[in-house]
């Protein structure tokens, strides 16, 4: 039996869609009654109804361990997807309880329960960090813990570096490390801000450049990871680096919106982060904008793709197509 950890978030939604094609045993675990609903709403957007009940759902965070052991019962094969996305330096502490210490949980059950292979879902925010002479950011690029990183991709390296405690307990594991991901029926959360506010009629952009990638390309390759057995390496997900202002443009264009007329600048987003402290600290609301996101706004990294590209031979669907996908099936 295969069992996947956020079964109601992009990345797990996606994936149980998936999966569920072959008609094999699923689980998912799920936190709120509400949130299997975006799952199955995916489902019919698809018109995969059918295979929506196919899935067995058990509710379990992943810092409660009995309801997890519950989870883990006859399971052999396990994507870990659930996880904790913030870049609000209030979420210091929920970043760390939830990826590190739960992914640390899910380890220590598949050692416990002798799972044949664990599929860990990390972000290109913990890879390396570049020295002055490398040019594009890989698999083996050194992470250097001096350099000035979020809380976020704190929590994703140190959630990493359990998952490769448990490969030196014994347990097979994979790591992906996917770029921006982009797909239908999540425009609320995460990487769907992109399609909101530019529906809202952003008006800035800005030219910082990082990797993107569409959802089918990630739980493909997720799949055919576990099936061919590939343990003990990590894949960088990336289809394309792109400037913002590309995507967000090419966005615009597919809603029909008026494109955003003016970029802005490093100083502009500087004092706007600082703009936002100081409102979220005396109004006491969630930060929109941390000193950590305007300087990836306009930062630029090139990472590469190379290696699951060869290792599969893979072709990535272009950012392009993904958004007209995205927009179509989202208007449907």
């Amino acid at each position: 039996m295969i069992l996947v950890t956020g079964g109601t978030g992009l990345v797990g939604a996606h994936l149980l869609l998936h999966l569920t094609e072959n008609e094999q045993q699923i689980r998912a675990t799920y936190r709120q009654t509400n949130s299997i609903q975006k799952t199955k709403d995916l489902f019919i957007l698809y018109q995969k109804h059918n295979q929506f009940d196919c899935i067995e759902w058990v509710q379990a965070d992943i810092n409660d361990i009995p309801a997890l052991e519950k989870a883990f019962e006859g399971i052999q094969f396990v994507y870990h997807c659930a996880g904790l996305i913030s870049y609000d330096p209030a979420d210091e502490e929920k970043l760390r309880k939830t990826n590190i210490e739960g992914t640390a949980n899910i380890v220590n059950l598949c050692l416990a329960k002798s799972v044949s292979r664990l599929c860990h879902v990390s972000s290109i925010a913990a890879l390396g960090d570049l020295a002055p002479q490398e040019k594009e950011i890989t698999e083996t690029t050194e992470w250097n813990p001096e350099a000035y990183h979020s809380d976020y991709a704190i929590s994703k390296y140190g959630a990493e570096m359990e998952v490769w405690r448990g490969q030196q307990e014994g347990l097979n594991v994979i790591v992906v490390n996917p770029g921006i991901i982009f797909g239908p029926g999540f425009w609320e959360q995460g990487s769907g801000a992109f399609f909101t506010s530019v529906k809202e009629r952003l008006p800035f952009y800005t030219n910082g450049t990082t990797g993107f990638v569409g959802i089918t390309d990630v739980v493909r390759i997720m799949i055919r990871l576990m099936e061919n057995n590939k343990v003990g390496e990590r894949y960088t997900l990336v289809a394309e680096n792109l400037t913002f202002k590309e995507v967000i443009f090419e966005i615009a264009e597919n809603l029909n919106v008026r494109k955003p007329q003016r970029e802005a600048k490093p100083w502009m987003l500087s004092l706007a982060w600082r703009l936002d402290w100081f409102l979220a600290t005396f109004l006491n609301r969630k930060r929109k904008l941390s000193k950590y996101s305007a300087n990836a706004l306009t930062s630029s990294e090139t990472i590469s793709n190379q290696k699951i590209a060869t290792t599969f031979n893979f072709e990535f669907q272009s950012i392009r197509s993904v958004i007209k996908e995205v927009i179509s099936l989202q208007s449907n």
